[in-house]
């Protein structure tokens, strides 16, 4: 939190119940321990609980049939001690495979160094003004929300370019520059995981899906493809919802905007628009995205496509859907390279890899909380907790007829309110994973589609929780425009959109899943039959 933040708080104005719970929330949030720490403590508490549960007899009937691969003779799943000498000698000598073997971990590296070469080149920063600032004033608000959206390929770029970008464009049109923010803030945060392309987060959630779903089939993997016709859809939904939100509730609460608010000069608040290189760039950059869709197009559309499954001639089960990544990579590095050599900010190979040194550089804290989290779901998955703990789980679910779709208002809305004090999104599932995707395996839904779910209530709440790790630079830049601006306030101007998008975004997975039997993604089953 920066300094701006804890004087925000103290703010006279934030008072009465509604700010106390936010009071209360924050300080809640703040005693806990940092993500990383978390990971460190749960991992031990791991290894401790094993063997108390060891003591007990902690057991559950496996529910898979006789001959299911990983199920004992017996039927009986047991849990495993770590806290015995041969506990520690598994932990000892897996402790590094743990972490090189964790699946996020090479998938998002990889994906970021495509990412990195559009971000450094400037092609992601370019396109996004091009958008917002392209747009008539009549659609200027539903652009600024579906750009929004679409940064999350690059989520940083979305809070440090796009939200002050929209205050300006706002302010610059007469309207008021906090609605504008407002309106960004909801596209980058609150549509956090709806994007019409595929972006790190989708390997990443993926990675940690398919070890929690492999407790109860030991062969399931979960692609990064998984979720990618559910979050296209979102996008235009989120797009709307944001715009509803932000032209009949924010802007008309805010009112007219009274620049002696500013703490700042806005004489100087200019926007810079796009040059005639940048547009020659974008143009050429949108060239090369199309001759590499054609040539990917190519190798799985026709039946004998190179990269179509080579037993079955499909697409499920196909290198090209297994290689998602590597298509991440593609498709952001060529025109993120062409884009640099057009208008000069990438002249040869060592721009290209001094771009990706320096996504690279910027990683170190997630490598770091990816060893302790890989650990913490390796031990999980050792001791057999996990699985038990969903066996009963689901029993509990069963007991109280709650296996149909209704169970999901329940699972998205536990999501969201642990998203009010755990933020990170990799962080949360890692912790949640292991236990929800088995339980809800064994009521009968398929992985992809829970964690579909997931992203939903993990994504409407980021814009009203002080825990958000950008929450601070958003109130930086709303106290430009509203000197007195505390966290109360900000928080109170986003609460509409959190509501608005849980209940459209849920009706949507709804409607989508259960009503149209759509697939959340490529060949992505809804149900499971354990």
């Amino acid at each position: 939190m920066t300094d701006s933040t804890h004087s925000s708080s103290n703010n006279p104005n934030n008072k009465g119940l509604f700010n106390r719970f936010l009071a209360t929330v924050e300080f809640l949030g703040n005693m806990l321990p940092h993500p990383i720490t978390l990971f460190a403590i749960f991992a031990v508490a791991i290894v401790v609980f094993s063997g108390i549960a060891d003591w007990y007899g902690l057991s559950a009937i496996d529910p898979r049939p006789e001959g299911a691969s990983g199920r004992d003779p017996d039927g009986v799943i047991e849990v495993v001690s770590l806290l015995s000498a041969e506990g520690l000698q598994r932990i000892m000598t897996g402790l590094v495979t743990n972490f090189t073997g964790f699946a996020p971990l090479g998938t998002v590296l990889v994906a970021l160094l495509g990412v990195s070469v559009a971000e450094h080149s400037g092609l992601l920063s370019a396109a996004m003004r091009g958008m917002v600032m392209g747009a008539s004033k009549r659609l200027v608000t539903f652009m600024v929300v579906f750009a929004a959206i679409m940064s999350n390929t690059a989520a940083e770029l979305g809070y440090v370019v796009l939200i002050p970008l929209a205050a300006m464009i706002f302010h610059s049109l007469g309207r008021h520059p906090l609605a504008g923010l407002a309106a960004a803030f909801a596209g980058v945060s609150g549509g956090y995981s709806a994007n019409l392309l595929l972006g790190t987060i989708d390997p990443l959630l993926a990675g940690i899906t398919t070890p929690a779903a492999q407790m109860i089939d030991p062969t399931y993997v979960v692609g990064a493809e998984a979720n990618w016709y559910f979050m296209m859809i979102s996008v235009f939904l989120i797009a709307i919802l944001g715009t509803f939100v932000t032209e009949k509730i924010v802007e008309p609460r805010l009112g007219k905007y009274n620049p002696d608010e500013a703490s700042i000069d806005l004489s100087q608040n200019s926007i810079d628009r796009l040059t005639k290189q940048e547009k020659l760039g974008l143009k050429w950059a949108g060239v090369s995205l199309l001759v590499v869709s054609l040539l990917l197009a190519w190798t799985i559309i026709p039946s004998d496509g190179i990269l179509r499954n080579p037993d079955t001639g499909e697409v499920a089960g196909s290198p090209f859907l297994k290689g998602i990544v590597v298509i991440i990579f593609v498709t952001f590095s060529i025109p993120g390279f062409v884009y640099g050599r057009v208008v000069g900010t990438m002249k040869n190979d060592k721009d290209v890899i001094n771009a990706m040194s320096k996504s690279m550089s910027s990683m170190g804290l997630y490598i770091v909380l990816v060893f302790f989290a890989a650990q913490f779901v390796a031990f999980f998955k050792w001791t057999n907790l996990g699985t038990i703990l969903a066996i009963n789980g689901a029993a509990l679910l069963q007991a109280l007829n709650l296996t149909g779709p209704e169970v999901f208002i329940l699972f998205i809305l536990m999501c969201a309110l642990v998203n009010l004090s755990l933020g990170s999104s990799s962080a949360q599932w890692a912790i949640t994973a292991p236990i929800f995707v088995p339980m809800l395996m064994l009521i009968g839904y398929a992985p992809e589609t829970i964690q579909a779910a997931y992203r939903i209530g993990d994504s409407v709440t980021n814009l009203i929780t002080p825990m958000m790790s950008y929450f601070g630079l958003i109130l930086a830049v709303a106290v430009k425009y509203k000197k007195d601006m505390g966290i109360g306030t900000l928080v109170a101007t986003m609460l509409p959109y959190s509501m608005v998008f849980f209940v459209g975004w849920v009706i949507l997975f709804y409607v989508w899943v259960f009503l149209l039997g759509m697939p959340v993604g490529p060949e992505s089953p809804t149900y499971y039959t354990p």
